[in-house]
């Protein structure tokens, strides 16, 4: 992923906030969040997630004038299966530095990890591979890092 830079505004953190159930009002209500030990509005602990908006290649974001699997019951627009890597999502790990605040612009940054192979009796090889995603606010300063890692299979499941 090339560095991408986003804003982060109030209204960000409360839709987030809203979208994933969290009606704390440290999220929302500045009044309120002034009084926390917090001191302030801040966003929710996996807001970030939400730079993918930001990237113009993100995969799962629907694009104007293309067709797009979805995410749905049925396809919405791709005829056939969707196009699989073979990979899955193994972890997530954050590590916070300091709360993201409205007012701040993030510059995200993901660079690979470490490497490592395991061997499954189901599925041969097992290929991990770490992401590091480093956000740093308009100061340059670390405020999330961010480490997931992906495992790919050398052969399909065996479902026996």
């Amino acid at each position: 992923m090339a560095k991408i830079t986003f804003p982060v505004e109030a209204s960000h953190i409360m839709m987030f906030a809203r979208a994933v159930g969290d009606d704390n009002p440290v999220y929302h209500d500045a009044a309120a969040a002034k009084d926390t030990e917090a001191g302030g509005i801040i966003a929710p602990p996996t807001f970030v997630q939400g730079v993918a908006q930001f990237d113009p290649d993100y995969h799962l974001r629907p694009k104007a004038g293309e067709k797009w699997f979805g995410s749905g019951k049925t396809a919405s627009g791709v005829e056939g299966k969707p196009s699989s890597s073979g990979g899955l999502h193994a972890e997530q790990h954050y590590e916070y530095h300091r709360h993201i605040r409205p007012g701040d612009v993030l510059t995200v940054e993901t660079k690979p990890g470490r490497t490592w192979e395991k061997e499954s009796k189901r599925a041969g090889k097992l290929t991990f591979r770490e992401r590091i995603t480093e956000y740093r606010d308009q100061n340059g300063e670390l405020v999330i890092t961010a480490r997931g890692v992906g495992v790919t299979t050398e052969r399909p499941v065996d479902q026996g």
